[in-house]
């Protein structure tokens, strides 16, 4: 099997396609695509890929945005057409898949009024989770998977831009990320580290009420006498991992850190490690699930 090809985006002169759930950000991935300098089709049938594909040479980076509303989708023949291309040594692909829990995607369509194209009768959520059931076999090939998950369109196109775009050169985007194992893992972690071991600020009535992004819990999660040389291998495993990774091309990379609750010690590693890698040249972002939860909830009881 002939080794996929990923070019630094700088020298990106082949294919991106664009999918993932109805709802999720695909047609605004697509349009920050295309203000990037992408030539973009949305919607081709995928009968019609090949005789695009084995035309002239590429002389733009091509976007196409395929969904289950394209004419003669399925996931067979998107299978079949990604694992075709990922072969073609004349042509660079990767797979984006822009993905949102089921929560946000019904709220999405509520607000918008929009029909979800599988939703003829029953329920929207019903329609919601039989596409993204649908599509697992191709998340599962995504070379790029973005969680808009609470995530504004601004946030995506942000997103989009620091990872497609030509002229910033090759940059690796890592996201460091806090949650609760009680609600299971993020989808598209890459690396996941377990923080429970350490003393809990939870057990501390002072600090139970504030999170890991305060300097009281933090210094607390530090004093545990194993914390220096847990945050030290860390860091030594992404001095190591990192380089390596964006050597190899990839173009985003997730961190996750765990703890019960989410809210004090996967915080408190999380903000360390993302200051530190900040500090070291690299491009980081930090997403804390269960504290964005909890504001998303206080927001909705104030309105």
């Amino acid at each position: 099997m002939t080794p996929k090809i990923t070019p630094p985006r700088d020298a990106f002169a082949g294919l991106v396609l664009v999918t993932g759930p109805s709802g999720a950000g695909r047609t605004t991935a697509i349009n920050v695509l295309e203000d990037l300098g992408f030539e973009v089709i949305n919607n081709l049938p995928l009968s019609l890929l090949p005789r695009l594909l084995d035309g002239p040479p590429l002389s733009h980076p091509l976007a196409l945005g395929l969904d289950i509303r394209n004419r003669d989708f399925s996931i067979d023949a998107l299978i079949s057409a990604i694992d075709g291309m990922t072969n073609r040594p004349d042509i660079a692909t990767q797979v984006l898949y822009l993905d949102a829990s089921e929560e946000e995607l019904v709220r999405r369509f509520s607000e918008t009024r929009r029909r979800h194209p599988l939703v003829e009768s029953g329920s929207l959520l019903s329609g919601i989770s039989r596409e993204k059931e649908l599509l697992v076999p191709i998340r599962a090939r995504a070379d790029v998977l973005i969680e808009t998950t609470g995530r504004s369109p601004h946030d995506l196109r942000a997103e989009i831009e620091r990872l497609f775009a030509p002229d910033e050169g090759h940059m690796m985007n890592v996201t460091v990320h806090s949650f609760s194992y009680k609600r299971g893992l993020p989808r598209g972690m890459d690396i996941v580290l377990d923080c429970r071991f350490l003393r809990n600020p939870h057990w501390d009535a002072a600090l139970r009420d504030h999170d890991g992004r305060d300097a009281a819990v933090d210094a607390y999660v530090e004093a545990d006498p194993r914390f220096t040389q847990f945050f030290a291998q860390i860091k030594d495993m992404m001095d190591l991992l990192l380089p390596a990774y964006k050597e190899e091309g990839k173009s985003h990379l997730s961190i996750g850190f765990g703890c019960t609750g989410g809210q004090h010690r996967s915080v408190a590693v999380a903000e360390r490690l993302a200051k530190s890698l900040a500090a070291d040249g690299w491009q980081v972002s930090k997403r804390h699930r269960e504290m964005e939860r909890r504001d998303a909830q206080a927001s909705g009881k104030r309105g």
